[in-house]
């Protein structure tokens, strides 16, 4: 009994032993295996990574030269759109000029028959000042060359648009119109030239009168001939500076605007700072007179600054008392053109 049961032993341990042998082996011959086959799968990942690589590279190509294809297209959006601003801004310009004319042709009938000397004198009543410095017997005649200028001024300024195109087509015309200005003025208190950026053309009288005597006007026509200032071909800067420079509740004073053009960006601003820098008394009066001559460009200059001057002198004019006067080639000689 002893001796079958140890035989039993003895059999089982070397089946046991021999399992074990066979796992290990079969350990061996795995990683001997796995150890021939890494090669082999790292070399075909690297393949394949390569081959992913060169897609994407491709792909990239393909997305810069779609990216340069919009760029181009953008860009010639953009000049496209910037083309059609530019068309819009000549479009409003060519409206402004149309408006511009519109309003100017609604006084042409007034313009015309002021050139005629039918215009309507404004019936003003003189101060007892000026009725002494221009005498009892004075009597204003119905075809002055100023035509319904009212001369009720003891000082009077000129703003005078020194500017290329009134030295070069206006000037001799312009030191015409100041000399017949003058003259409906026989005698005043004090008289100032100022250019229509506010200089004076004679600086010794900087912020002060003129007196006037017969002498000081032959010296202001004579100098006018000759004088020369810089212009930005816009009475605004004049006109403020010369209301106020003198401008004081005792004296009457009377500015005349002699120009061809205005420049600046709006009508409208100016009439504003002149109303808000030309107060009226308690009648309703303007403290200053303002009057305007307009003088005609050439009829190969474009007009449109001179359209904006007329309908701005206009509105000034009204609006502070005053007249303006519309003035065309044939008001003057021929020979008398700009400078001689």
């Amino acid at each position: 009994m002893k001796r079958r049961q140890r035989r039993e032993t003895e059999i089982f341990s070397m089946s046991f032993l021999d399992v074990i042998s066979c796992g290990f082996g079969a350990i061996i011959l795995l990683l001997v295996l796995n150890e021939v086959g890494e090669p082999i799968q790292l070399e075909q990942a690297r393949e394949d990574l390569d081959k992913q690589i060169q897609r994407l590279e491709e792909e990239l190509y393909d997305l810069r030269g779609t990216s340069t294809v919009l760029e181009r297209e953008l860009r010639a959006r953009v000049e496209q759109l910037s083309e059609e601003q530019r068309r819009v801004a000549r479009l409003r310009g060519d409206l402004s000029l149309i408006e511009g004319q519109y309003a100017a042709s609604k006084g042409e009938a007034e313009t015309i028959n002021l050139l005629e000397g039918s215009l309507t004198v404004a019936r003003q009543s003189l101060t007892d000042e000026m009725k002494r410095l221009l005498g009892a017997d004075f009597r204003r005649s119905a075809d002055q060359p100023i035509g319904g200028i009212p001369v009720d001024s003891e000082y009077v300024i000129f703003i005078v648009d020194t500017s290329g195109s009134m030295q070069n087509h206006n000037w001799l015309n312009a030191q015409q119109k100041m000399r017949e200005v003058l003259e409906i003025y026989p005698r005043v208190k004090g008289i100032q030239v100022m250019d229509d950026m506010g200089g004076y053309m004679f600086s010794e009288f900087r912020g002060r009168w003129i007196p006037d005597s017969p002498a000081r006007r032959k010296v202001i026509l004579d100098t006018f001939r000759r004088w020369q200032s810089f212009s930005n071909s816009s009475p605004v800067e004049g006109i403020v500076a010369a209301i106020r420079t003198f401008h004081t509740p005792e004296h009457r004073i009377s500015i005349y605007v002699l120009g061809d053009e205005f420049t600046g960006p709006s009508v409208q601003d100016v009439v504003d700072q002149i109303d808000r820098i030309n107060p009226r008394d308690r009648n309703g009066r303007p403290m200053v007179r303002i009057h305007a001559l307009g003088f005609p460009l050439p009829q190969n200059v474009p007009q449109y600054t001179s359209v904006r001057y007329a309908t701005l002198m206009r509105i000034v004019s009204a609006r502070n008392g005053g007249t303006f006067v519309g003035l065309t080639a044939e008001s003057f000689d021929p020979a008398r053109r700009g400078r001689s």
